[in-house]
């Protein structure tokens, strides 16, 4: 499934990401580190979305910016 299949979508700002790797240990269905160690997406991603907001969560930087599409229309970060 895409990000849009599941109802939300991220974005990592990899300015900010300094590569702790901790969004692969808490989602790593849903992210991967590329070669110079920051974030990447996932896809498909096989995460829970508790899981991927987990991951969110423990980024020592604020690097990953998710939001939740609802379907009414409105969305959720």
């Amino acid at each position: 499934m895409t990000e849009a299949e599941n109802g939300w979508s991220a974005v990592i700002d990899h300015d900010r990401c300094i590569g702790s790797g901790l969004c692969v240990t808490y989602a790593a269905g849903t992210f991967e580190q590329n070669e110079d160690a920051r974030a990447v997406l996932r896809t498909p991603s096989t995460d829970s979305l508790d899981e991927i907001r987990a991951a969110v969560e423990a980024c020592p930087t604020g690097a990953i910016a998710l939001t939740v599409h609802e379907r009414n229309g409105s969305d959720e970060t």
